[in-house]
């Protein structure tokens, strides 16, 4: 799941990039947001699979700390970018018209550096909710499942939902693709 959240975002952001077609608000935000989801799923499961691996729960202090620290800032950001996606989805419907006079580009970087800045989320409460919870209200395998789902499922479903189901998408995907099989 975690090789299918890298390479799917991956390929998000190298089809959109590479296809000028695609530099619009809408694939701009989408770029961002698979740029998040291959750091959010990097901030914890490689220790993840690490310690699978050696069969160890052990982390640091300062560790901890520091993937604290870096899965709140990608869980905001994720949050964020989804919010400011909606404004831009909102605008292109209410006020199509205005659309390319309201969402500059000066507004779109705007909106995707008060994402960077503001670090606030719904998934806040959950995290919190999951690793600071006492083991009486909650069991271990009810919180390892709810981990997962937040710090991988979602993550590996976002290039699906707001992208692989787009036409454009599509098309630059499979573009992109007969462009990287036809270079030597």
């Amino acid at each position: 799941m975690y090789l299918i959240t890298l390479f799917g975002n991956l390929l998000i952001i190298l089809a959109v990039s590479s296809h000028s077609h695609l530099h619009t608000p809408m694939y701009f935000f989408l770029t961002n947001l698979s740029f998040v989801d291959i750091c959010f799923t990097s901030t914890t499961i490689p220790k993840m699979l690490w310690n699978i691996q050696i069969q160890s729960k052990v982390i640091i202090y300062g560790g901890c700390i520091t993937q604290m620290y870096f899965f709140i800032l990608f869980t905001g950001l994720d949050i964020f970018l989804l919010t400011v996606m909606a404004y831009d989805r909102f605008v292109a419907i209410c006020h199509p018209l205005n659309y390319t006079i309201i969402m500059n580009p000066w507004l779109c970087g705007l909106l995707v550096l008060i994402s960077w800045l503001s670090v606030v989320s719904l998934f806040y409460c959950t995290s919190l909710g999951v690793y600071l919870s006492s083991a009486a209200t909650q069991s271990s395998h009810s919180s390892a499942v709810a981990s997962v789902m937040y710090t991988v499922v979602t993550p590996m479903l976002n290039p699906f939902i707001y992208s692989l189901r787009n036409k454009d998408i599509k098309e630059a995907l499979i573009r992109f693709c007969g462009m990287a099989a036809l270079k030597p």
